[in-house]
């Protein structure tokens, strides 16, 4: 299922603010290199997790989920000189090649590619608090790196989802990864402890600010 038609989503594309020399050439990397390459987040997506780290003058960031970098580098550009961004993931050729970008930015000395299991990761983090986090790894994990992150978020901080509609097959789940990204959206909107908005951005975002 397209969640947009094709010529809006061109059109938001066209209407976002670009990224940049360096974002257009991960891209064409990531097309000319990876199996799976529409995992990469886009323009729109990279810019909106940009500007939620400037609205929220983040200086500390966590993700889940690197894959080949552009939403480190998107995020890691809008963070202040001091400021720190965690990326995890467990692909030494995703991330061989995110290090690499990271190399050609002046903002890639913010970023520090961790590499392994989250959960583990994370659990071994020092307590200083994060201003946001994104997730964007092992769909059915999401639960489980929700709950480990939230504690970690400072209150006023953001987490980030990415995939939460999965495609539309939110509405009629079939395979285990179906369910789980349902299960983490039900268990985000039941929980007291944020407020929450699923948007329609690409895939699905869903963001759950700490109270």
């Amino acid at each position: 299922m397209n969640l947009l038609d094709p010529a809006i989503d061109h059109y938001t594309h066209e209407h976002t603010s670009p990224r940049g020399a360096l974002f257009d050439a991960l891209r064409d990397a990531t097309f000319a290199s990876m199996k799976s390459p529409q995992m990469q987040v886009g323009r729109v997506e990279g810019a909106l997790l940009a500007l939620l780290c400037r609205l929220l003058r983040a200086r500390r960031v966590l993700e889940v989920g690197t894959f080949t970098g552009f939403s480190a580098l998107s995020m890691a550009e809008a963070l202040p000189d001091d400021g720190e961004l965690i990326t995890c993931d467990v692909d030494p050729e995703a991330t061989g090649i995110a290090r690499s970008f990271f190399d050609r930015s002046p903002h890639g000395r913010k970023i520090t590619i961790r590499l392994g299991e989250a959960l583990e990761t994370i659990a071994a983090l020092p307590d200083e608090p994060f201003d946001l986090a994104f997730i964007d790894a092992d769909k059915g994990h999401y639960t489980d790196y929700y709950e480990a992150i939230l504690p970690r978020l400072r209150p006023g901080g953001l987490l980030v989802a990415d995939n939460t509609l999965w495609s539309g097959r939110v509405l009629a789940p079939e395979t285990e990864s179906d369910h789980a990204i349902v299960r983490f959206n039900d268990h985000v909107n039941a929980d007291p402890r944020v407020e929450n908005v699923l948007l329609s951005v690409r895939d699905g975002m869903m963001l759950a600010y700490k109270r």
